[in-house]
């Protein structure tokens, strides 16, 4: 199962997964993810994986398939916030950081959640919508 949730960042996509994430859920999420990308110039996601066992081989496909389209638009994410206790997961998210440098990914414990939140809500300065946000109070 793969759910999207609520987080205080418009330009974060934050979803939570368990058991088996299918292609209709899975296309729930990239459907949130380009439509974070149309509104905000920089996107984060945030991933609660939650006894995650596996996908089914459609969703696979669809995440492999969008996954490689994403390669080319890799700058416009900004970081990523795994959250998890599965050990083979927090490998793979330290695999991923490695390969794709341009993106941050972060891994936290269960029970480091609001870190989590608040680190993947952050956006580099010079990115926010705001100027305020930035530093710039008029002239």
């Amino acid at each position: 199962m793969l759910d999207l949730i609520s987080h205080p960042a418009d330009h974060v996509v934050a979803m939570k997964a368990s058991g088996v994430v299918t292609a209709e859920e899975l296309q729930h999420a990239i459907d949130a993810i380009e439509a974070a990308k149309r509104a905000h110039p920089k996107v984060s996601l945030m991933a609660e994986l939650d006894d995650l066992r596996l996908m089914t081989l459609p969703a696979l496909m669809k995440d492999i398939g969008y996954g490689l389209t994403q390669l080319g638009n890799l700058d416009h994410y900004h970081r990523a916030a795994v959250v998890t206790d599965q050990a083979w997961v927090k490998q793979i998210a330290h695999l991923e950081e490695r390969l794709f440098k341009v993106v941050e990914i972060g891994t936290f414990a269960k029970s480091d959640h609001a870190a989590a939140m608040a680190w993947v809500g952050e956006l580099p300065k010079g990115d926010h919508e705001e100027p305020e946000e930035d530093g710039y109070h008029g002239a």
